[in-house]
């Protein structure tokens, strides 16, 4: 038996030929992005006048009592963010306001314990450990589950590359 797989375009469900140029779209942010950030396919055609459509938009961030201790991140038109300053420019107040330093990167990164369902079958360079093995062979279902919540691929016994790395039976 053999698998023979269609690639279409996300956005209209056009197929998409073997020779066919395939444009990828990572959605970053969106209202219904609820998982990170997803990747979507797509012909030249199709995403050809998006830079037309595309806003000139202020990113800020509100750091204040209202956030829990997080900042509020707002995204607004460019017009209406340079019309709130109202005594200089917002070119030349940009130009003159006070840098952010990024925050400093950790000095040693926290180890994941993927033998812990909560990290069971995630992608990682590492080797699989038996305890994780072990639960993803045990709790596919609820590992596949985690997995897909993540956004990530989920494990498929039936994928041979899958089946070593977990343990799984030879699939006939």
């Amino acid at each position: 038996m053999g698998k023979k797989t269609i690639h279409v375009s996300d956005f209209t469900g056009t197929v998409l030929q073997q020779d066919d140029e395939v444009v990828r779209v990572v959605v970053l942010e969106h209202p219904d992005l609820v998982a990170g950030p997803v990747q979507l396919d797509a012909t030249p055609g199709e995403v050809e006048n998006i830079d037309d459509a595309a806003l000139d938009v202020a990113v800020v961030e509100i750091h204040d009592r209202h956030g829990g201790g997080e900042p509020r991140r707002v995204v607004l038109t460019a017009s209406e963010f340079d019309a709130m300053a109202t005594d200089v420019p917002m070119a030349q107040l940009l130009k003159t306001a006070e840098r952010v330093r990024p925050p400093k990167a950790r000095k040693s990164a926290e180890k994941i314990d993927y033998g812990t369902l909560e990290h069971a079958g995630k992608p990682h360079r590492g080797r699989v450990t038996e305890e994780e093995a072990r639960l993803v062979r045990e709790q596919l279902d609820e590992v596949n589950k985690l997995l897909a919540d993540a956004g990530v691929r989920q494990i498929d016994p039936s994928d041979p590359e899958h089946a070593l790395r977990y343990g799984f039976s030879e699939v006939s």
